[in-house]
């Protein structure tokens, strides 16, 4: 069972070629907004930004 509290569990996507590639944990009190990150793409190739999805 998912805890309840602040840490959130978020899916990061790539912004060139949509896809999901990783999975995370978040605090919404730290960073309340989405989050982005350069993160590789193995379907890119490179790195690429990843940012927080719904």
């Amino acid at each position: 069972m998912a805890k309840t509290g602040v840490r959130v569990a978020i899916t990061l996507a790539c912004t060139e070629c949509k896809r999901r590639n990783y999975q995370t944990m978040k605090s919404k009190r730290n960073t309340p907004d989405r989050v982005e990150f350069s993160k590789y793409c193995r379907w890119c190739g490179r790195h690429t930004p990843h940012r927080e999805t719904r």
